[in-house]
């Protein structure tokens, strides 16, 4: 509420809420500030931030004293505050009951300074320490600040958008690893070059002086064969003298080069020893971030993870959607579960050793009554639960968080994932870096017997060529080629198993045995002989969620292998006619059919039929639509490197001509 005006002509104006400011008023605030919207958001502090937050509170404590003295100061203590209280007809003005005043004041005595310096400083805390109780984490209380509400699920979307900051910066360094590294590579090799020329420099050198060495005085200096009295040995004594100069020269020039191959050798080690310190720059920075996540991940509350778990999920088919909730409630109860039983997640440090486990857990057995490895007991209630590290429940909960998202090969987020990328990803939101490759993955990690297989344990199957998180009751989750979708399916026969967060093997595992003839990458099908039915991830024609595709051009989208073929296709069309690719008509809904089908019932399927309704057609323009023409006979030669074939029915001279139509596949 703005100040009374007053006829103090240098009176200070308060800033009022619209500013940003809180009202300094009796009243409580309203509108859009309400309890629901202050809930925090943001990550907790790191441990210089809440150094910082003590010593502001520490100041606010001792000062405390002065504050108070100064709020309980009135206008009326003296004569310059009278004056500041008279309105312009030299009457007092009446304050209103409801609201507070502060003092107005138009000057500032110097022997008063410091004192109201204190006041502006405590007012400026004021301000402050609001601020900092949003950012304090989660159950922490600033002393003297009402506890502020926590939202759960605001709190997951904040640690979500930190794990996916850091993963991003990971990426990046590891490009940058990768680029240090072959500049390292090279440097070496360049190293050993140097060092192979000065060796054998040296040696050409050596042999020559050795040969000098051995030989007589007049194979060295023939001059001292010459005679006066025979005039008729002068040229020979002459030629050997040559010789032997050009022998010198050389020597000579051998010499120069072995002390140049000397100093390129010199500078090609210090090429080394600055990519081995740019090397391990970098790789202290992408170690800084793993443990940055892990910092995070280790602050997690279990209620907090749990709704991570749900964040961002796409929709499936009505069996797979039903599949995958059910998977995601039961890992929710069960963090729940420890959650209200107060039991913390350790890291995955604390449970590596069975032995020396962290107070209220026991090693964790197996049906043989063998320790497991990395994961305890606990008590919740009056029944045993399982504790996983912390670690694992946050990259349990990230692959979740990708239910319903699309499989593309080669895919490792955030929109888009192949198994591997997946499994990846998941792990690198958890503060673990793992390749994305599902065989490396099997043979960098330490392989646990199915008999101990628990929940984050990374499961292979075809014989390395795809990969999933368990998640208990014979599940995973996994970026399925079959399923084109991350979903919760069956774990597969004949599979291994490899725990992240145990040490890495010394030596790499031995290769798994081969999988089920034909099938491909990520559990793709073998590739069909003929026409096959489009239908595809148990949607209906026309019915396919657009989360469920990929993107080809502004409008149009692709189930995602389409997608990934379309664009390989684009640009070589690109490279062969300078211009894009032209097209008018992708993925069609039901209702996009039946207007198509009103509009043009002759042209158009009937709606629930189009093959454009399962995402696996193309219309295209630009000369591809019409017979005849350089583009469409560049079609004709070219579409099926990349996927695409016209069917009979489209050709020319088929039943319904349509020049423009191209099919990912052979569609029955």
């Amino acid at each position: 509420m703005p100040a009374p005006r007053t006829s103090a002509p240098r009176t200070t104006a308060r800033p009022t809420a619209g500013r940003g400011t809180a009202p300094r008023t009796g009243a409580r605030p309203t509108g859009s500030r309400t309890a629901a919207t202050r809930s925090t958001t943001r990550p907790p502090l790191t441990p210089q931030e809440a150094q910082a937050l003590r010593a502001v509170l520490a100041a606010r404590a001792a000062a405390a004293p002065d504050g108070a003295a100064a709020a309980r100061r009135t206008p009326s203590s003296g004569p310059s505050a009278a004056r500041g209280t008279r309105g312009r007809t030299g009457r007092a003005r009446r304050r209103r009951p409801s609201a507070r005043r502060a003092p107005t004041r138009r000057w500032l005595p110097a022997a008063d300074g410091r004192r109201w310096r204190v006041r502006l400083s405590l007012t400026a805390l004021g301000l402050v320490l609001p601020v900092l109780a949003g950012l304090v984490a989660p159950g922490a209380q600033v002393p003297g600040t009402a506890a502020e509400p926590t939202d759960a699920t605001g709190l997951a979307l904040a640690a979500q958008s930190t794990m996916l900051d850091a993963a991003a910066r990971y990426r990046g360094l590891e490009q940058s690893l990768a680029a240090r590294q072959a500049e390292l590579a090279a440097a070496r090799a360049a190293e050993q070059s140097a060092q192979q020329q000065v060796t054998a420099t040296r040696t050409t050198v050596g042999t020559g002086a050795a040969a000098l060495y051995r030989s007589p005085v007049g194979a060295r200096t023939p001059l001292v064969a010459l005679d006066v009295h025979a005039a008729d040995t002068a040229p020979d004594v002459l030629h050997l003298t040559a010789i032997a100069e050009r022998a010198a020269q050389g020597l000579e020039a051998d010499v120069v080069r072995a002390e140049r191959a000397v100093v390129d050798l010199t500078l090609a080690t210090r090429r080394v020893a600055v990519a081995e310190a740019a090397l391990a720059t970098v790789h202290a920075q992408a170690t800084a971030v793993l443990d940055e996540v892990r910092t995070e991940v280790g602050g997690l509350r279990t209620d907090v993870a749990a709704q991570l778990a749900a964040l961002g999920t796409g929709r499936a088919a009505a069996a797979q959607q039903e599949v995958n909730q059910r998977a995601l409630r039961r890992w929710q109860d069960h963090l729940t579960e420890l959650a209200l039983a107060g039991i913390v997640p350790p890291p995955a440090a604390a449970l590596t050793d069975p032995t020396a486990l962290p107070a209220g857990l026991s090693p964790a057995l197996d049906g043989a009554g063998q320790p497991v490895p990395g994961v305890a007991w606990a008590v919740a209630g009056n029944r045993p639960v399982t504790v996983l590290p912390a670690e694992t429940v946050a990259a349990v909960s990230s692959a979740l968080a990708q239910l319903g998202k699309p499989y593309v090969p080669g895919g490792a987020g955030p929109d888009a994932y192949d198994c591997g990328g997946l499994t990846a990803t998941s792990w690198l939101l958890a503060g673990y870096a793992i390749p994305t490759a599902s065989g490396d993955q099997w043979t960098h990690g330490a392989a646990v017997p199915l008999a101990q297989l628990q929940v984050g344990d990374l499961v292979f199957a075809d014989g390395g060529d795809d990969v999933g998180i368990y998640l208990g009751e014979g599940q995973v989750v996994a970026a399925s080629a079959a399923g084109y979708q991350v979903g919760v399916r069956p774990v597969a026969d004949g599979v291994a198993a490899v725990r992240v967060t145990l040490p890495a093997p010394a030596q790499p595992n031995a290769a798994l045995p081969a999988g089920t003839a034909g099938r491909g990458a990520c559990g793709a099908p073998p590739p069909p002989v003929g026409p096959v039915s489009p239908a595809w991830g148990g949607w209906a024609n026309g019915r396919i969620p657009i989360t469920a595709l990929c993107a080809i051009a502004r409008g149009h989208a692709l189930r995602c292998d389409a997608a990934a073929g379309y664009a390989a296709l684009a640009d070589a069309y690109r490279a062969a006619f300078g211009s894009p690719l032209c097209i008018t008509d992708s993925y069609r809904s039901l209702g996009a059919q039946v207007t198509a089908f009103r509009a043009k019932p002759g042209l158009a399927a009937v709606p629930g039929t189009s093959n454009h309704g399962w995402a696996l057609a193309v219309d295209l323009c630009g000369g591809i639509n019409i017979a005849g023409t350089a583009q469409s006979a560049w079609m004709a030669a070219n579409a099926s490197r990349f996927g695409f074939v016209q069917p009979d029915w489209a050709r020319q001279g088929g039943e319904k001509p349509e020049p423009w139509h191209w099919e990912f596949g052979h569609l029955a």
